[in-house]
């Protein structure tokens, strides 16, 4: 009897230590709840700083329309409207693929057309075009073009 007892005895001091630590917990708990509270409060009074520029816009907000030539701007197959965004060269053949601003890819291999422009070289990291004139442009993957006479 005593055996059940002492065992007993055991188990309510050891539920009710685990009560008093319960109830400490739910003190503390409220405390850092209210804390928590207060700091949404503070955090409600200082308005949010919004940036200037939207960061989902992409190059679209950049405004970097400005640097293409008047010609070009009207035509919808014009290098300026694409990304150079993969190269491959290989030993018999290479091309590349360029994708416009609604997402369409365009894959060009060598002596192929983009509208007026011929693709005739590729470089690591550059695809080469002939104009009409004989003049070249180059696009790169950081969509750097530049116009040159030699490439």
């Amino acid at each position: 009897m005593n055996f059940i007892k002492t065992i007993f005895i055991i188990l309510f001091t050891f539920l009710s230590s685990s009560a008093f630590a319960d109830q400490h917990d739910l003190n503390s708990n409220n405390q850092t709840t209210a804390q928590s509270t207060e700091i949404n409060n503070e955090n409600e009074d200082i308005e949010e700083e919004v940036p200037l520029n939207d960061p989902f816009a992409g190059n679209e907000g950049t405004g970097s329309g400005s640097n293409i030539p008047e010609e070009e701007q009207e035509n919808e197959m014009s290098l300026y409207n694409f990304k150079l965004v993969g190269l491959i060269s290989g030993k018999d053949n290479s091309y590349i693929s360029l994708v416009n601003s609604s997402g369409e890819v365009i894959t060009l291999s060598l002596s192929q057309y983009l509208g007026d422009i011929k693709l005739v070289d590729l470089r690591l990291n550059e695809a080469i075009f002939e104009k009409d004139d004989k003049t070249f442009i180059i696009i790169d993957f950081n969509n750097q073009i530049r116009e040159t006479n030699e490439y």
